[in-house]
Protein backbone atom coordinates (compact mmCIF):
# COMPACT_ATOMS: atom_id res chain seq x y z
CA UNK A 1 0.00 0.00 0.00
CA UNK A 2 1.45 3.61 -0.79
CA UNK A 3 -0.26 6.02 1.21
CA UNK A 4 -1.34 9.33 -0.53
CA UNK A 5 -2.82 10.84 2.44
CA UNK A 6 -0.70 11.40 5.88
CA UNK A 7 -3.57 9.79 7.97
CA UNK A 8 -2.67 6.59 5.72
CA UNK A 9 0.97 7.19 6.27
CA UNK A 10 0.35 7.45 10.01
CA UNK A 11 -1.69 4.41 10.24
CA UNK A 12 0.90 2.08 8.03
CA UNK A 13 3.66 3.35 10.43
CA UNK A 14 1.62 3.18 13.44
CA UNK A 15 0.68 -0.48 12.32
CA UNK A 16 4.75 -1.17 11.35
CA UNK A 17 5.73 0.18 15.11
CA UNK A 18 3.23 -2.16 16.73
CA UNK A 19 3.99 -5.56 14.78
CA UNK A 20 7.75 -4.54 15.31
CA UNK A 21 8.20 -4.38 18.61
CA UNK A 22 5.82 -7.49 19.55
CA UNK A 23 8.54 -9.35 16.98
CA UNK A 24 11.57 -7.80 18.90
CA UNK A 25 10.29 -7.87 22.10
CA UNK A 26 11.48 -11.68 23.44
CA UNK A 27 14.49 -11.30 22.28
CA UNK A 28 14.80 -8.08 25.04
CA UNK A 29 12.90 -10.04 28.34
CA UNK A 30 15.66 -12.70 27.41
CA UNK A 31 19.19 -10.35 27.21
CA UNK A 32 16.94 -8.60 30.41
CA UNK A 33 17.06 -12.20 32.28
CA UNK A 34 20.19 -13.19 31.52
CA UNK A 35 21.61 -9.89 32.96
CA UNK A 36 19.09 -10.43 36.29
CA UNK A 37 21.04 -13.99 36.58
CA UNK A 38 24.54 -13.19 35.71
CA UNK A 39 26.37 -13.53 39.48
CA UNK A 40 29.57 -12.11 38.17
CA UNK A 41 27.95 -8.36 37.85
CA UNK A 42 27.02 -5.98 40.41
CA UNK A 43 23.41 -4.57 40.82
CA UNK A 44 25.12 -1.12 39.46
CA UNK A 45 26.14 -3.10 36.71
CA UNK A 46 23.47 -4.84 35.80
CA UNK A 47 21.22 -1.71 35.48
CA UNK A 48 23.78 0.13 33.29
CA UNK A 49 23.75 -3.06 30.85
CA UNK A 50 19.62 -3.16 31.11
CA UNK A 51 20.11 0.46 30.30
CA UNK A 52 22.12 -0.67 27.25
CA UNK A 53 19.69 -3.71 26.46
CA UNK A 54 16.68 -0.81 26.32
CA UNK A 55 18.82 1.44 24.03
CA UNK A 56 20.01 -1.57 21.37
CA UNK A 57 16.38 -2.40 21.70
CA UNK A 58 14.48 0.85 20.76
CA UNK A 59 17.69 1.10 18.07
CA UNK A 60 16.90 -1.77 16.50
CA UNK A 61 12.86 -1.45 16.42
CA UNK A 62 13.16 2.41 15.01
CA UNK A 63 15.51 1.20 12.29
CA UNK A 64 13.08 -2.06 11.68
CA UNK A 65 10.12 -0.14 11.58
CA UNK A 66 11.88 2.90 9.27
CA UNK A 67 12.79 -0.06 6.57
CA UNK A 68 9.58 -2.17 6.54
CA UNK A 69 7.58 1.15 5.68
CA UNK A 70 9.93 2.24 3.35
CA UNK A 71 9.94 -1.32 1.29
CA UNK A 72 6.07 -1.00 1.86
CA UNK A 73 5.91 2.29 0.34
CA UNK A 74 8.60 1.73 -2.14
CA UNK A 75 7.34 -1.93 -3.65
CA UNK A 76 10.59 -3.49 -2.50
CA UNK A 77 10.96 -7.44 -2.03
CA UNK A 78 12.88 -9.38 0.68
Amino acid sequence: MVPVKKEDLRKLVSQTTIETYEELTPQLIQLINETKHNETLTEAQKQDEISLHMLGYVKSCTNEILIEVLAEILGLEE
